[in-house]
């Protein structure tokens, strides 16, 4: 079977101009944020910058490198020091590393003898908005109880060994090592069926940062 590819707007290995490293992203990031915040229309901080609304949105979408005498404009029209626009670009970019068998055991509501989670990582409130929690999690044991799960964000499942019924939903999924689930995380959902033991899979938790 042929396998299928899917085009994406972001190069997900991109390095030297990374979009998420560019000077003029980040600054366009940040004056639409600022705009936000103050309940501003595009229309209405560029006619405050006396810009065009095309200009702007160009600056917002980091497609240019916006003159220091137009920041200045946008700074004063949203009465910020011209220095915030830099902040998420000399930001320090943090990376958790952790080593088999360091990651943290935890207790989730629900489980039972011969059911492991281990946190694999963890990063507190950063400019990105999201926390990301990744579950390295085993199941080594019958059990006759089986933990059902409802929380905000989405999540994703990766097979690594065994095979699992996965409950979500009202539907249920067999999944085999390799296999990948990947789906919101506000309907129950959790492992049903173990019918191969010993199962290990990744599980993947995104969700806003609260605050």
């Amino acid at each position: 079977m042929a396998r299928r590819t899917a085009a994406f707007d972001q190069d997900p290995h991109g390095r030297v101009r990374d979009r998420e490293k560019v000077l003029e992203v980040a600054i366009g990031r940040e004056v639409r944020a600022f705009r936000r915040q103050q309940e501003m229309t595009a229309a209405d901080l560029a006619q405050a910058a006396g810009l065009s609304t095309g200009m702007l949105s160009k600056i917002e979408n980091g497609n240019i490198s916006p003159s220091l005498t137009t920041l200045a404009t946008l700074a004063h029209a949203l009465g910020v020091p011209l220095t915030a626009f830099f902040r998420r670009y000399e930001e320090t970019r943090r990376v958790v590393h952790t080593r088999a068998g360091e990651g943290v055991d935890v207790e989730r509501a629900g489980t039972r003898a011969g059911q492991n989670y281990t946190l694999l990582g963890h990063l507190g409130a950063h400019a990105g908005g999201v926390t990301v929690e990744p579950y390295l999690i085993t199941l080594e044991a019958e059990t006759d109880l089986f933990p059902v799960f409802q929380h905000e964000g989405v999540e994703t499942i990766y097979m690594l060994e065994g095979e699992v019924g996965y409950r979500h939903g009202e539907r249920l999924f067999a999944l085999r090592p390799g296999d990948t689930l990947f789906f919101e995380a506000d309907a129950p959902h959790g492992p049903e069926e173990l019918r191969r033991l010993p199962i290990r899979y990744l599980s993947i938790i995104a969700y806003p940062q609260s605050g």
